[in-house]
């Protein structure tokens, strides 16, 4: 038998507590064997425990308190849990509400909404929540809200004039901004601003559509010399009849491909003449060409400004212009902006009755009718600001000029 001082037993002790490998190990050490090990341990803590800290018996009254103590603790996390679960399903539900009402996103931010909308959020959530709750939680005062509740409720002064607005947007077929329906309701007679037109079409989500394509390119090369540009970018013209604007449009269809092939008078930008067609043939220009000098009166020899396409430079382009005595101009090579004035035509056309509409179920017949009526709403009834609220036809027209030449041609569909 071997006996072990107390200070190797503690030291043995501290070992095996504070050891970074198996017990058995520690007991290999320290030559004992790992039973002997643990039973110092219990002799040396059990007598620390015994002496640092007497064990207290519990009384039933302390225990009937700690109970009840830890009750409350869980009725209070309780509590606490179910007003996060409150805060959170109303937060949930103006979210909710105002994707609902307001066309707002889940993840919009409630204070970025105005006073009005914050007062019709707040009337849709009242049968649901206290006000005051409400008030804190949208951010906005009492006060401020009372304002904009009664307002909700007052009669709108401008009832008769939104329905004019949707009136004038539709039959402009969806095409007119807020400066050319503030236009027409003043030549109408109603008096209202261009704000309250702008706000009002903003309320009622009237909204023009706008879309860019890539422009069909006729460019085929250098058949024939070219002819400088005469017009230079000036697109002034003093009378009818003295600068005229020409090129090819294509519009991509389920049902194929459909060309329009205007003359544009500089004048006051009246399509004097028009060809649709299913190709850009010769012909489409050629016959668009025929109908444009069929108008003209004696004297009148117009400058016909066009890009570098191969319609305008084959032998039938250049000789029915030789024949009626007109002038050629074309623009540089790939420079759309020195023809500017007819790619405009072409954009406003497309944005207001090609893009945003869908074209599935329509046959090219049926096209070239809707493209064709459009021309002729363009010309006699589509009001421009730069013609003082008029359209093409009406600004000549008061301008006293003959019916010979406000007619447009009459257009032709080549096949």
């Amino acid at each position: 038998m071997v006996e072990y001082s107390q200070e190797t037993k503690q030291q043995a002790v501290i070992d095996l507590c504070a050891r970074k490998s198996s017990a058995q190990e520690v007991a290999k050490a320290h030559g004992v064997s790992r039973v002997t090990l643990y039973k110092w341990k219990g002799q040396l803590l059990g007598e620390e425990r015994s002496t640092a800290m007497p064990k207290k018996k519990v009384s039933q009254a302390d225990e009937a308190e700690a109970l009840e103590q830890r009750i409350a603790d869980l009725r209070a996390e309780e509590a606490s849990m179910s007003e996060k679960l409150f805060r959170a399903q109303l937060e949930y539900d103006i979210l909710e509400k105002a994707a609902e009402l307001l066309k707002k996103g889940l993840g919009i931010n409630l204070k970025s909404l105005t006073n009005r909308e914050k007062a019709a959020l707040i009337d849709a959530l009242r049968p649901q929540y206290r006000l005051n709750l409400l008030l804190q939680e949208i951010s906005i005062s009492k006060s401020s809200y009372c304002y904009q509740e009664k307002s909700l409720h007052v009669q709108d002064r401008y009832a008769q004039v939104r329905a004019k607005i949707h009136e004038i947007f539709s039959a402009s077929r969806r095409t007119y901004g807020y400066r050319r329906i503030y236009k027409c309701l003043e030549n109408e007679g109603i008096a209202v601003s261009e704000k309250v037109v702008r706000r009002i079409m903003c309320e009622e989500s009237l909204v023009v559509y706008r879309k860019k394509r890539k422009k069909y390119s006729s460019y085929v090369g250098e058949v024939s010399p070219a002819v400088p540009n005469i017009l230079n970018r000036d697109f002034h013209a003093e009378a009818p009849n003295v600068k005229w604007l020409t090129d090819i449009t294509e519009f991509g269809l389920p049902a194929g491909k459909v060309y329009l092939s205007p003359i544009i008078d500089c004048f006051d930008g009246l399509p004097i003449s028009w060809t649709i067609g299913t190709s850009p043939s010769a012909e489409l220009a050629n016959t668009m060409l025929d109908g444009a000098i069929s108008i003209l009166k004696e004297g009148e020899r117009p400058i016909i400004h066009s890009d570098r396409g191969g319609h305008y430079r084959w032998p039938g382009w250049i000789e029915r212009m030789e024949v009626a005595q007109l002038t050629r101009s074309m623009s540089k090579k790939g420079c759309s902006p020195d023809n500017s004035a007819c790619e405009g035509f072409f954009g406003r056309l497309k944005n207001e009755m090609f893009y945003g509409t869908s074209w599935q179920d329509v046959s090219i017949d049926e096209f070239i009718a809707v493209l064709d009526d459009y021309m002729h709403w363009y010309c006699e009834t589509r009001i421009k600001l730069s013609l003082g609220g008029m359209s093409p036809l009406e600004y000549r027209r008061s301008l006293g000029l003959s019916a010979n030449n406000i007619n447009p041609a009459a257009p032709i569909a080549v096949a």
